[in-house]
């Protein structure tokens, strides 16, 4: 698989009307029962990552879109032993 290219995600993204910007995690990282008032994108750039939402659980492969809908409860984490690197964007 080709490496993904953060700035061509962002200019797609920004053309759905989303934001695009990158996050790091540590190994072993939580983020446990978040809600927002709009629209979420997530895409994994590197590492493993579980999203829980809804009634699915997911682990995105590398350049895999997940969409999680505004005020829906999600949980991230990281359940690899690297940091992981992700892109994440609103919507407008």
């Amino acid at each position: 698989m080709a490496p993904i290219d953060r700035h061509v995600v962002a200019r797609e993204w920004q053309a759905r009307g989303f934001s695009c910007d990158l996050w790091v995690d540590p190994p072993g990282q939580v983020w446990e029962d978040y809600r927002h008032a709009v629209d979420e994108l997530v895409m994994l750039v590197e590492g493993r990552l579980e999203l829980e939402f809804g009634r699915r659980c997911v682990r995105p492969e590398p350049g895999e879109e997940i969409l999680i809908p505004a005020g829906m409860s999600h949980t991230v984490r990281n359940i690899g032993g690297t940091c992981a690197k992700w892109l994440y964007g609103y919507s407008r």
